[in-house]
């Protein structure tokens, strides 16, 4: 391990794209397969890694909601929560704001109340015997319509557990217009929800500026295509709107070719605020210090620069102001001492 990387290990994070299911790890997929043998999922944690080979987009959501589907009651949601939060324990992640689908979960039968409350037991859990803050964006599943859409809406304004902070949407982009949402993040917003929804990962900069307009971007999910409109760059810029990045994933995608025709380095250059996640991270066989690595080499940082993009993260993210002090004065408290 350089000392870059064991810097990097033991740095204090904040992550702000990471989803809840495609959080779960080869372990918990494996014990959930074999709870229910019915699936089509492996319960060989080694097969995991050929079927979570992804050969487009199109098929990632495919196996990703093979995984979903294992999730079938209060139980199995508390279950990944905590597991979840204790991985990201042991990547002194102290805070995430997990992007949460309740829709995936309801629409196969769990109660809407039995979902809030498990995640809500698994966060409280998570704080109190972890260390690990955790935060909830519950999000649309584009691909499953307005009814979806509706149905997210209603959980979250009508039950809006405490953990709730935010609103998204995810799932594929093509096919999946953003101003169709609009009436449900107007309602969510208005329910005091910040919005955060998935745009130009996998279709271009119109996207975003449709989130933008339409459905009143705060940050945006992956925002990958920016860089393709110099326009776009500005008013991101301007506005400090931050984009959440999660490389690997886009390669993992093919949303992006390769690592080092990655955009990440154009948008740092327009003056973008940009955040490093992890998006799926056993899916795509990564982890949060592992992408912290990866934007370290695409930008040449050294351990400030580091530090910087995990301030990033803290700015950009929906704690309270006496929150983001402590953690943005931790991860001063330990660059310092590592670099003296």
């Amino acid at each position: 391990m350089s000392d870059l990387d064991a810097f990097i290990t033991g740095l204090p994070k904040a992550e702000l794209h990471v989803h809840h299911v495609g959080s779960a790890s080869p372990r918990i997929v494996s014990e959930l397969a074999a709870r229910h043998p019915d699936s089509a999922v492996p319960t060989d944690p080694d097969a995991l890694v050929d079927y979570f080979t992804f050969r487009d987009f199109a098929h990632f959501i495919e196996v990703y909601l093979s995984v979903v589907d294992l999730i079938r009651d209060a139980e199995d949601v508390r279950l990944l929560t905590y597991e979840v939060a204790r991985d990201m324990a042991r990547q002194q992640i102290r805070y995430a704001e997990l992007t949460v689908t309740p829709f995936s979960s309801t629409s196969r039968g769990i109660p809407d109340a039995a979902f809030v409350e498990a995640i809500e037991d698994a966060r409280k859990a998570a704080e109190s015997e972890l260390g690990v803050v955790l935060r909830w964006c519950f999000d649309i599943p584009g691909e499953a319509g307005l009814a979806s859409a509706e149905e997210t809406a209603r959980i979250a304004c009508d039950l809006q557990p405490e953990g709730l902070v935010s609103f998204g949407l995810g799932g594929p982009e093509i096919g999946v217009s953003r101003p169709q949402f609009k009436p449900y993040f107007d309602r969510a917003r208005a329910a005091g929800l910040h919005s955060v929804p998935h745009a130009g990962e996998t279709t271009g900069p119109g996207t975003i500026w449709d989130a933008l307009r339409e459905l009143g971007a705060e940050r945006i999910g992956h925002g990958t295509s920016a860089t393709q409109d110099p326009a776009l760059l500005a008013h991101l810029a301007e506005h400090r709107i931050p984009l959440e990045v999660c490389p690997t994933s886009n390669i993992a995608t093919r949303a992006v070719r390769t690592l080092d025709e990655h955009p990440l380095k154009e948008m740092v250059d327009a003056g973008l605020l940009v955040t490093i996640n992890s998006d799926d991270p056993p899916m795509f066989g990564t982890d949060l210090n592992t992408e912290y690595g990866v934007a370290a080499r695409l930008l040449g940082l050294d351990t400030k620069g580091v530090a910087g993009l995990a301030k990033n993260a803290v700015e950009a993210s929906f704690m309270d102001a006496p929150a983001k002090a402590r953690l943005s004065a931790e991860i001063d408290t330990y660059t310092a001492s590592w670099r003296a």
